[in-house]
Order: C-alpha cells, then sequence, then structure tokens
C-alpha cells in the first residue's frame, strides 16, 4: 500500500517505546516537510495505525514548515496533538499503554523538496483514500480523510 512513497529518497524511521523520550529518538529532520506512517508493535503483529503530515501549502504554491519548538516533521510528531490537546510526547505512551501496544515503528517521508514537489497534505490524502480503498476504514488513530 505504501509503495508510492519509495520515490522519496530522503527518508528514515524510528522506534517509539512509552518509556521513552520521544523528542530523543525521533529522527526526523527539522527543516523539511513531509509525510509519516505509523505502524504499532503489539501482541506479536505489526499495524499501520496512523498517517500524517508536517507542512502547509503557502497561497503563491511555496512551502511551510514548522519553525516552533524542533521545526520540521521532527516538532510536529513530538509537539503536535494528538487524543485530544496533549502534545504526543505525552499522548502517545499514554494511548500505547491503553492499547497495549509495545511499540511504535514510525517512518518518515520528506515529500517536498529540490527533486520533488508533493505537498505532504496532498500525498496524505491519497494515502488515507488508499487506506480507506482497502480496508474499509481509516488507521485506528486517524480521525477523517
Amino acid at each position: 500500500m505504501l509503495d508510492q512513497l519509495n520515490k522519496y529518497e530522503e527518508n528514515d524511521h524510528f522506534f517509539f517505546q512509552p518509556t521513552d523520550n520521544l523528542a530523543e529518538v525521533c529522527n526526523a529532520p527539522t527543516d523539511k516537510a513531509g509525510v509519516y506512517v505509523i505502524h504499532e508493535l503489539a501482541r506479536g503483529k505489526v499495524r499501520l495505525i496512523y498517517i500524517g503530515m508536517s507542512g502547509q501549502k503557502n497561497k503563491d504554491g511555496s512551502i511551510k514548515i514548522r519553525k516552533a519548538g524542533y521545526g520540521g516533521m521532527k516538532d510536529r510528531i513530538v509537539n503536535g496533538h494528538q487524543f485530544g490537546k496533549i502534545l504526543r510526547k505525552k499522548s502517545w505512551p499514554i494511548q500505547m499503554l491503553k492499547e497495549d501496544i509495545e511499540a511504535l515503528d514510525v517512518y518518515w517521508y520528506v515529500t517536498f523538496s529540490e527533486e520533488h514537489h508533493d505537498f505532504p497534505r496532498d500525498v496524505e490524502r491519497e494515502l488515507l483514500e488508499l487506506h480507506m480503498d482497502i480496508y474499509g476504514q481509516l488507521p485506528k488513530w486517524n480521525k477523517e480523510v
């Protein structure tokens, strides 16, 4: 399902456990925009549970990259809100314990660069729609397309 992400050469991933410091283990760039895909490792299975993005399209067609906190995708992953108005660095460990998730495997892809001009929101929407087409629902941590 995620084959279309293979074209983005600038990518990586990291593991996050509930006892980790998210800011320390997150290796996403602080000056780039793109998408991230999260898989849970729970009860011996791996499952995609969230598709997110960082970076907005400006009115002039340029990319707006987060400047606050760490900046870029890293800041969106670490300090973005999820499960209410709680920062991910706090909400993820709580949610993982509630759902008995051992670890998260977070893959990130720079979609807007000198080589690629794919706006993160467009890529995220395409991935979510594909997930809906295949599984009939969004990943469990996503709320809407």
